[in-house]
């Protein structure tokens, strides 16, 4: 079969490799679509941690596919079904997976890092995986490529959860990229008064309008005077920082008001750590979290939600590759020229 195999930082190459063997606990998932994400491109870029120098492996965690075989002690799945992963498999055994927090289990392994991914015909998902719920059905509204964005839509609501985003709220957004559009439509769909989102570039934000943004503000406004215009000069209620800058992070505290949310949900890498402004969390009560991934049951909520009516996640991908084309995917999808680049397959 072909797949397109990390070698290296750099190198990513269309390759021939055998169809996975699966055990009585696995499924082969025959891959339709598979989305191409940030991480992606860090390893393309860096390589990864749990990726020792010299070890290949096919990337690709946003991944949805149909199944092809299941092995003879797979119950609950059968060929012909369409699914879906939760990319982080948790042990199982830890104290954060007790609490249902696989995404945070210190031995994690996860498809396309410690697995091979979606950017390939044919992946294998195996037992523990299975057991663990990382496998699911995917809703009979959803489209193959609208199933594989389904894991980042799934980070931004455990997002939303920890800052406890409710009707009559005011939010605003830091980014209009497809994580900043995905929060604006999860907002809105928990009934968000007020969706506020700020972005330098115009078309992502002409996007973010159509996923559920209230408010728009470009590069060349002043975000803090919108607002405090929308709020009347309260602050807003919650703030999610979508861009990875200090400085974006340090401002979040002017931007809201009284027992106002912030939650970091882009991190810095090794960028200078921002200053933070504890007078503000100490006198005005406000909260500051950071989150990352997400757990079985946000990929399992967000599943339905975007199987409803109301929701259209089709303005987020706007640019579709066939495998061969993997090398032209990622330069697009880490250009920020477009939004959610998918490859298809046949």
């Amino acid at each position: 079969m072909k797949a397109a195999v990390f070698r290296a930082p750099g190198v990513i190459e269309i390759d021939d490799i055998p169809v996975p063997t699966i055990g009585a606990g696995d499924v082969l998932v025959k891959v339709r679509a598979a989305s191409i994400c940030g991480t992606d491109l860090r390893i393309m870029k860096h390589g990864h941690f749990k990726l020792p120098t010299g070890q290949q492996r096919v990337l690709g965690h946003e991944v949805a596919g149909e199944i092809v075989d299941t092995g003879s002690e797979v119950s609950g799945f059968s060929a012909g079904d369409r699914v879906s992963v939760v990319p982080n498999v948790g042990c199982g055994r830890c104290r954060m997976c007790a609490r249902g927090l696989n995404q945070l289990c210190p031995d994690y392994e996860a498809f396309g890092i410690t697995m091979n991914g979606g950017f390939e015909e044919y992946m294998r998902v195996p037992a523990h995986a299975i057991e663990r719920g990382n496998l699911m059905i995917i809703p009979a509204p959803l489209t193959f490529e609208e199933a594989a964005i389904l894991e980042p839509m799934a980070c931004c609501l455990h997002g939303q959860r920890k800052v406890d985003v409710h009707p009559e709220d005011v939010v605003v957004i830091i980014g209009a990229g497809p994580i900043g559009c995905f929060h604006a439509l999860l907002a809105k769909q928990q009934g968000a008064r007020t969706v506020i989102v700020s972005n330098t570039r115009q078309p992502r934000l002409d996007i973010a309008r159509r996923m559920g943004a209230d408010i728009t503000v470009n590069g060349q406004q002043d975000l803090h005077a919108a607002v405090q215009q929308a709020t009347d000069g309260q602050g807003a209620d919650v703030v999610i920082t979508c861009v990875s800058k200090p400085d974006v992070i340090a401002g979040a505290t002017d931007l809201i008001g009284r027992l106002g949310r912030i939650n970091v949900f882009a991190g810095l890498g090794e960028q200078v750590r921002p200053a933070i402004d504890v007078n503000a969390l100490h006198y005005q009560e406000q909260i500051i979290t950071g989150t990352t991934g997400a757990s079985v049951r946000d990929y399992a909520d967000v599943r339905e939600l975007a199987a409803s009516p109301s929701v259209d996640l089709s303005p987020v991908i706007t640019d579709r590759f066939t495998l061969d084309e993997i090398e032209a995917a990622m330069r697009q999808s880490g250009s920020g020229s477009g939004m959610k680049s998918v490859v298809l397959f046949d």
